[in-house]
């Protein structure tokens, strides 16, 4: 790496708020000989520029001898994020693959068949006279020549055995804070009828504990072996048998995890078995997921920048990847845009925990109410949390009278109504659920939100419920934490844009209590100026 170059490597004409410094700080943590470099950067400082001058200073194949590792991985965990990368004009040499599923087959016939479902795949021994022309492997090939290569942090752990996309020089992860998750995410093994394609056949057990739980992963196993023996005496496979055969291979990877660490004399991972009803689907969860890591991000270059507006503590970060912190530098990137644009207000009703939410529900709903008819003129977001409580508030809101205003989404069409929503004048509400990253609505887009719940993990997941109960308190409250400050940054996007927060459950001024000392002195701003809004009355509708 070259970190030297960092400045000229930069992809934009000009610097931006606290951008040339952060720049000077990265190289600096680089050239004193770090191998990791932790980058907190607030929402809009310009993160995926300052990951394109970093990803610029790896090494290149005339710059590499023999045996050397040469070019960059960019990656995140978020697919919108790399969206907005192929959106970007200043970020046109990061080449993005996705995939089999994001393409489709471009042969006579099959043009509505994704990639991973098309005759390539189906049919054995079938070879393609056009695969030189199909949009998959041409991605594939070219982001694997490329300097710098793009793809999803999902696709990135996938190809980690790829000889395609082998070890490079550096490695820059954008929005970094969510690796931890995606390392559970990888190391989880999830039993339910969507991942165990035979799972109405099988007689499913109430789990005792782990080992009962191994067990029935390796009863699983044996049926899979029959059934992909089925399969592979066909010539052909239909789409559901496409499909079904991907799940098996996924299914036996998993449990191939599980058994060979719980068998292994080494074996250290800590499980959890969580299954909520008896006789249904089962989840096994790895208490410390980092070692996943290993082969699918850590072996996968010689530098890495990992870059986020919520790695709020080094160390506890570090643990959570299994890196020691005394490897590990930290660059903190300054907020730019003025605190007065990006207030918080206090309009807390009560507790949204489970025992309280009948009696706050309803307040929250009377002034949100208010809050609409204070931006009358402007479009707005409300945080659900869930879809329980998204659908209790606009019921409420109804009762209000003010449903003339709300959109709503579910799960199945969540894109397309926030495309909608988003594309529409006027000033409509919308009740999101899971939104509080990597969502842009600068501008007009959004002038106001309201967190209606503070985002607490849920603690009847056996795996927080454990770590709860060993004290781990101050990850529990920073989790939180982490998540309001993503929310807060969805409606300023730029320094002369802004918005304001409202916060409607109390919990949330308790998060700003607990994890006081992990917030950001940016942030730490915000909430000392948080006060109580003026707003107007509203009659329930008659």
């Amino acid at each position: 790496m070259f970190p030297s170059r960092i400045h000229e490597e930069f992809p934009a004409p000009g610097y931006r708020g606290a951008q040339e410094q952060a720049l000077n700080d990265i190289q600096a943590a680089f050239a004193e000989g770090a191998d990791i470099v932790l980058v907190q950067a607030p929402t809009g400082s310009g993160k995926s520029l300052l990951a394109r001058a970093i990803a610029g200073c790896a090494r290149t194949s005339v710059e590499s001898e023999e045996e050397q590792s040469y070019d960059a991985f960019y990656t995140t965990p978020q697919v919108s994020q790399l969206d907005d990368v192929a959106d970007d004009d200043l970020l046109e040499d990061l080449c993005i693959v996705r995939g089999k599923n994001n393409y489709n087959c471009i042969l006579p016939g099959q043009t509505d068949t994704p990639v991973s479902r098309a005759k390539c795949v189906r049919e054995s021994g079938f070879e393609c006279d056009i695969k030189n022309r199909c949009p998959y492997f041409t991605d594939r090939a070219t982001a694997a020549d490329s300097r710098i290569a793009a793809m999803t942090l999902a696709y990135f752990m996938q190809t980690a055995n790829s000889e395609l996309f082998g070890k490079r020089d550096v490695v820059v992860i954008d929005e970094a804070h969510g690796l931890g998750k995606w390392a559970e995410m990888y190391g989880t093994i999830s039993l339910s009828p969507t991942t165990v394609p035979f799972w109405e056949q099988v007689d499913v057990p109430d789990i005792k504990g782990l080992e009962h739980a191994v067990q029935f992963c390796e009863h699983l196993y044996s049926i899979s072996e029959r059934r992909l023996d089925e399969l592979s005496t066909k010539e052909v496979l239909n789409s559901k048998e496409t499909a079904e055969r991907e799940q098996i291979y996924r299914l036996r990877g998993d449990i191939s995890w599980l058994t060979a660490d719980f068998r292994s004399e080494d074996g250290d991972t800590e499980w959890v078995v969580n299954q909520p009803d008896d006789h249904g689907q089962i989840s096994i969860k790895p208490l410390n997921p980092e070692r996943y890591l290993k082969h699918t991000i850590w072996d996968r270059g010689n530098k890495f920048a990992l870059l986020s507006a919520t790695i709020l503590n080094k160390d506890a970060f570090c643990r959570k990847m299994g890196l020691s912190p005394s490897d590990v530098a930290m660059v903190k990137v300054p907020h730019t845009f003025p605190v007065e644009n990006r207030m918080l207000y206090d309009i807390t009703q009560g507790k949204m925990t489970l025992d309280d939410r009948d009696e706050t529900l309803p307040k929250i709903a009377q002034v949100i109410a208010q809050v609409m008819q204070k931006h009358r003129d402007t479009k707005g977001l409300i945080h659900c949390h869930s879809y329980d409580i998204q659908a209790q508030l606009a019921d409420r809101l109804a009762e209000l009278g003010v449903e003339e205003r709300v959109r709503q989404h579910r799960k199945e069409n969540r894109d397309a109504k926030l495309a909608d929503w988003k594309a529409s004048d006027g000033n409509d509400v919308f009740l999101s659920v899971k939104m509080e990253e990597a969502l842009d609505l600068s501008g007009d887009l959004a002038r106001w939100q309201v967190i209606c719940k503070a985002p607490y993990l849920n603690t009847g997941d056996s795996a927080v419920a454990t770590r709860l109960e060993d004290g781990r308190w101050n990850w529990y409250y920073r989790n939180a934490l982490e998540t309001v400050i993503q929310a807060c940054g969805r409606i300023i996007r730029t320094p002369d844009d802004y918005g304001a927060t409202y916060l409607a459950d109390s919990s949330l001024l308790d998060v700003f209590e607990n994890a006081e000392h992990d917030m950001p002195p940016w942030f730490e701003a915000q909430v000392e100026r948080i006060s109580k809004p003026n707003l107007p009355r509203v009659a329930p509708e008659q």
